[in-house]
């Protein structure tokens, strides 16, 4: 396609199984997005449950199919889709997603009013417990990524607010910005490849926002074997990113902590929340023991 009939948007969703996911998925994508150009690039990355003969069957000439022969993870399954890609933003989504009505204009909004964007991300509400999952991607003192609202029954309305980091469950950026920086990088392997975009981009002054009028629902790692690499990719990022993402968790963590269990008390761990308090009322600064202890850990595991 090409001059008025290219799509402006590029939809680039990698599916691994979770057929009853990407049914749903599919459902809202095209009930939410009707008034907007795109293509739909879906890349199934060796489904083994009956995705592959489901995605055979699907009938709409905006939809293109990649198929890995062997699973290959996130970050190249996306870097493939964005080959393949023509529009000039990319839509990054999971197939574990539930889309809502309006999810996407605030996201494309953000471009409108010359943020020196970066990325757009959203807030993600849990489809199961209806309480925020991510609003936005922040780090702990031990300089792990941590969801900035998870957990919380609800947000104080905002139009946008930046963040380090956002996720790419739900993920606006620029192709030409995207294959810039040669995209993801493949040495993560499902999970920290979009935060280190995310930095990637905030080293070069651009900016990471939540469209906070943007939610969808979000069934949260559904895939199997989400999280089982995420020791290495935490000790990925810390080897590049650790002073920054220590000074980041230092001024960011010790609300969250405590806003996350304010309703449930029970939860709180004794250090981190006698750590929060003092950081809070700026009697503390630097590591604490325990922190330091556990980065340790992870850093040697």
């Amino acid at each position: 396609m090409s001059g008025a009939d290219s799509p402006k948007l590029s939809m680039i969703v990698p599916v691994h199984n979770r057929l009853d996911c990407t049914r749903e998925f599919l459902d809202s994508l095209l009930q939410t997005t009707q008034a907007h150009n795109f293509e739909l690039i879906i890349i199934d990355d060796a489904s083994s449950d009956g995705s592959k003969e489901f995605l055979d069957q699907l009938r709409d000439n905006r939809i293109q199919l990649i198929r890995n022969k062997e699973q290959q993870g996130y970050a190249k399954s996306i870097n493939l889709g964005v080959k393949s890609a023509t529009g000039e933003f990319l839509v990054l989504l999971n197939n574990d997603l539930v889309l809502t009505d309006g999810w996407l204009e605030p996201m494309l909004q953000c471009y409108e009013e010359k943020l020196r964007v970066g990325t757009v991300g959203n807030i993600q509400k849990n489809i199961f417990t209806r309480s925020i999952d991510h609003a936005g991607i922040i780090f702990d003192l031990i300089g792990r990524p941590d969801h900035f609202g998870k957990n919380f029954p609800f947000l104080f309305p905002f139009d946008y607010r930046e963040f380090p980091a956002v996720t790419a469950a739900c993920m606006v950026i620029k192709r030409s910005l995207f294959t810039s920086l040669n995209g993801f990088d493949e040495a993560f392997l499902n999970g920290g490849e979009d935060v280190d975009l995310c930095l990637r981009l905030g080293e070069k002054g651009l900016r990471n926002l939540i469209a906070g009028k943007s939610q969808v629902w979000h069934h949260v790692s559904a895939t199997t074997g989400r999280r089982n690499y995420d020791n290495e990719n935490c000790r990925l990022l810390i080897a590049r990113y650790s002073k920054r993402l220590l000074n980041r968790g230092q001024k960011d963590w010790p609300i969250q902590y405590l806003m996350r269990y304010w309703g449930k008390p029970w939860l709180y761990n004794g250090p981190k929340l006698i750590d929060a308090m003092l950081r809070i009322l700026k009697l503390k600064s630097g590591d604490s023991k325990w922190a330091k202890e556990k980065r340790a850990q992870i850093m040697n595991t």
